[in-house]
């Protein structure tokens, strides 16, 4: 029942020398690795790993599910409020408690005693620094990601050694939601400054659970325990994240006792993990939709009713009962129920009009020209098979689509830069967490300057500045027209998550690609009895 165990060889290889390696940055910061005691060693394989540990740079599903082990949030989000591990409400982290002394300026104090990795102590002069001008929240700052979440900042300040205020330049009512999300991990001033170089440090300290032992580009990080945590002495005494690329190889390794947990995973293997005894496969809808983009400014794309008829060309249903066994969620457009009242039930969504499609491409004269279509082939689960049934439909309105499998999906020749798969994760529950976050300026659609739309981002901007739940609802559903009119690219589904886990292990995956360890999410029963 096994697939390519012999491919599985090189790992082990891997394993044995990550057993033997004796490299340890933990020395570095003059702390010791975990004692061994009772506790496990983890060990989850993953398709890829990430070229940085700085938390505001890597925010991919490669990179969060790894930093958000080393890195603390001042508010934290608890995914375990609601059963499926979607949950959205905010409990103390960093700070034991905040309050607003008035709508623009929110005053924070964080707990004493909590410990960075390299044995400093947090202060307020560490959170002030993880959210300057200088580093997140400024128009020339040195983590560009932070200024679409943090750019409403208008100072924020070490008001005394453990109390941070934010002053804002206009009200912002999810604020909160945002210190508890992407960008917002809190790093230590005095060793980002330190190991800056020209831009920003690769292996940034923080104060989670665990931190950074062993970094192997391309092949392993591992990760020990950190005994001082505040949170409590982590129940594993590391966890090593290993490159496996194939599913197969995967798979294998999970069933022959050599990982605790492999990501990742496909539903067509769900029935085949769960057949053995000690194995079981774990899956979640995550908050995350996988999507296109097209390129506008392409000379074949230029005309938004090609776009257009792209979209309607995709049988959405189809793609989720061929590829996913009906497991995963179509969503009506980029709006999703956890917006709440800003959420619209009675929107059309994402339509299926095979000959509304045919019209629109005679309307705008396409000529057959080739549409590529770039995709990495181990990234996203199904993204091949997805892409050749793409392939298929755009064809059967008369679409040209030629698929490219690549390692970047925005490298090649300027004139294949084209349709590019890529993901959008709703980072918290409001439009501004996901569109407008993820399509406006200070993300890759608009850097790339493959959609760059004026009026959209005007809308995007009130947003920001409009704390009313109604105003804001009609003003996002004003930026929906926009992006579903100019088509710049399109959801297909939201993705099921599956993870194959030991049986023994006390651990539940997220709506988001967080692998929280915790401990109030992790329990190894097998040594715990």
């Amino acid at each position: 029942m096994l697939i390519l165990h012999l491919t599985w060889s090189k790992h082990l290889k891997l394993l044995s020398a990550l057993a033997a390696a004796s490299i340890g940055l933990a020395a570095t910061f003059g702390m010791s690795a975990a004692k061994a005691e009772s506790r496990p060693d983890i060990v989850v394989a993953v398709p890829d790993l990430p070229p940085t540990l700085e938390p505001a740079k890597e925010l991919s599903n490669i990179g969060t599910r790894i930093t958000y082990d080393i890195f603390d949030t001042v508010i934290r989000r608890d995914f375990l409020s609601a059963e499926d591990g979607s949950g959205a409400e905010l409990t103390p982290a960093l700070a034991e408690s905040w309050a607003w002394t008035d709508p623009r300026t929110l005053v924070l104090d964080l707990r004493a005693g909590v410990k960075f990795h390299n044995g400093e102590t947090l202060t307020a002069e560490d959170v002030a620094f993880t959210f300057s001008a200088e580093r997140l929240s400024g128009p020339e700052s040195i983590m560009a990601n932070g200024r679409g979440y943090f750019g409403n900042i208008e100072s924020v300040d070490a008001t005394g050694p453990l109390q941070v205020t934010f002053s804002l330049k206009v009200a912002d009512p999810i604020f909160e939601q945002r210190l508890a999300s992407w960008t917002a991990w809190v790093v230590n001033k005095k060793d980002w400054q330190a190991n800056a170089g020209d831009s920003y440090p690769q292996f940034p300290v923080g104060t989670g659970p665990f931190m950074l032992d062993d970094y192997k580009a391309d092949q392993s990080i591992r990760l020990v325990a950190f005994d001082d945590y505040f949170g409590g002495t982590p129940k594993a005494a590391s966890v090593t994240f290993v490159k496996v690329p194939e599913e197969a190889a995967r798979i294998a390794g999970l069933v022959a006792g050599d990982f605790d947990i492999v990501t990742t995973i496909g539903p067509d293997q769900i029935g085949q993990i769960n057949a053995y005894d000690t194995v079981e496969a774990r899956s979640v809808v995550l908050s995350n939709s996988h999507v296109l983009v097209y390129n506008t400014e392409h000379p074949t794309l230029a005309d938004k009713r090609i776009r257009q008829a792209m979209n309607l060309a995709i049988d959405r249903e189809l793609l989720v009962k061929a590829l996913w066994a009906g497991k995963t969620v179509v969503p009506l457009s980029h709006q999703y129920p956890e917006y709440g009242a800003l959420f619209d039930p009675s929107r059309d969504g994402l339509v299926y009009d095979p000959e509304r499609a045919r019209a629109l491409l005679a309307e705008a004269g396409y000529d057959g020209a080739p549409i590529h279509y770039n995709t990495n082939p181990n990234y996203y689960v199904n993204t091949v098979p997805a892409a050749q049934a793409i392939i298929e439909m755009w064809k059967a309105v008369g679409l040209n689509g030629k698929l490219n499998l690549v390692e970047d999906t925005r490298g090649g020749p300027e004139d294949t830069l084209m349709v590019r798969t890529w993901s959008n994760t709703t980072r918290f529950p409001d439009p501004a967490g996901g569109l407008w976050n993820l399509w406006g300026p200070h993300q890759s659609t608009q850097r790339n300057k493959e959609w760059v739309p004026a009026a959209f981002n005007a809308l995007g901007e009130t947003l920001d500045k409009t704390p009313e739940p109604a105003a804001r609802k009609e003003v996002f559903h004003q930026m929906l027209d926009i992006w579903e009119d100019e088509a710049p690219g399109t959801i297909l589904y939201q993705p099921l998550e599956t993870y194959g886990v030991r049986k023994s292990l006390k651990w539940q995956p997220y709506s988001h690609f967080y692998l929280d360890l915790r401990n109030d999410n992790f329990e190894d029963m097998a040594v715990s009895q």
